[in-house]
């Protein structure tokens, strides 16, 4: 790939295997809004960033970016190191894959910051996308830093510190609900160093699986979505109630517990489980497979 620096954008062409639609609107990233222009602004780490792909030409374009920036953080973030061709070649071995991987073609697990996740995916338990990304959004205006960007103001993730010293009645004024416990004794735990997701990251996934849930609000579906979306652990494979439905409707003509699904999973599909995961999990909502 080559990078270009335009102004205060960056433009990485040869983008391959890469759709902006497909990534934020998998379910994974709560913090990137679409523009009428079919761009998405988001906020990651202390900057708000306009997001913008040419199809036709395979061009990633940043704005708000330096070449810099892009090299020690918006390469990673993307992951565009990884041969999603390849990837996508092997699980279309799976003739169910071979369908999800040709409508959600343009997919990318991103590798997000693990303190945000963590929270994220506390607040996301039994809650649609909509209201994930409102309660996000009104955490930070509350408990974030301002950031003002072509006249416009936005407000990074709250540190462990600010949710950690918040009151529960104010956690519930922004939406979080029963959560808002969960949020503050987490923040807690964090702040106060009795647990890192920075350290819990570099453990093998199963240690790092236990290490998670000792976190109050994480189950064993929220803490794999951690392991997968900000902590690199590709063969994490998260299962809910709906994506547990998807594997019975594709895979088989009987109920099995999430436990039996994940093995499954892990034998089918083995290090890019969670990779198969995020296909599937948006072909069939695309298609309404497994809903009721």
């Amino acid at each position: 790939m080559k990078t270009v620096n335009k102004g205060h954008s960056v433009w990485i062409h040869d983008v391959g295997d890469f759709c902006l639609q497909h990534i934020f609107e998998c379910g994974q990233a709560f913090r990137w809004n679409k523009e009428d222009s079919g761009s998405y602004t988001g906020v990651v780490g202390n900057k708000a960033v306009r997001a913008k792909y040419n199809e036709d030409d395979k061009v990633l374009i940043l704005d708000n970016c330096t070449l810099e920036e892009y090299e020690s953080h918006w390469k990673h973030y993307f992951d565009l190191d990884r041969d999603y061709a390849r990837i996508k070649k092997e699980l279309s071995a799976d003739k169910v894959m071979k369908a999800a991987v040709r409508h959600g073609w343009g997919i990318r697990v991103l590798n997000q910051d693990p303190w945000e996740t963590l929270i994220s995916f506390i607040i996301s338990a039994n809650n649609n996308i909509k209201r994930i990304q409102t309660i996000i959004e009104k955490l930070s205006e509350h408990y974030g830093n301002e950031i003002e960007w072509e006249g416009k103001l936005y407000y990074t993730f709250p540190a462990p510190e600010a949710l950690a010293s918040a009151r529960e009645e104010d956690l519930r004024a922004c939406g979080c609900g029963y959560r808002g416990p969960y949020i503050k004794e987490t923040a807690r735990m964090v702040a106060d160093g009795i647990l890192s997701p920075y350290k819990i990251k570099k453990l093998p996934y199963e240690e790092a699986h236990k290490e998670l849930l000792r976190f109050p609000g994480v189950g064993p579906k929220v803490a794999d979505c951690i392991l997968l979306f900000s902590m690199e652990k590709t063969e994490a494979f998260p299962v809910d109630v709906w994506l547990r439905r998807v594997m019975e409707y594709f895979y088989t003509d009987k109920p099995m517990p999430p436990k039996q699904i994940k093995l499954m999973a892990g034998e089918r599909f083995g290090k890019h489980a969670g990779l198969a995961q995020q296909y599937l999990f948006y072909y069939a909502r695309e298609m309404q497979i497994g809903k009721e």
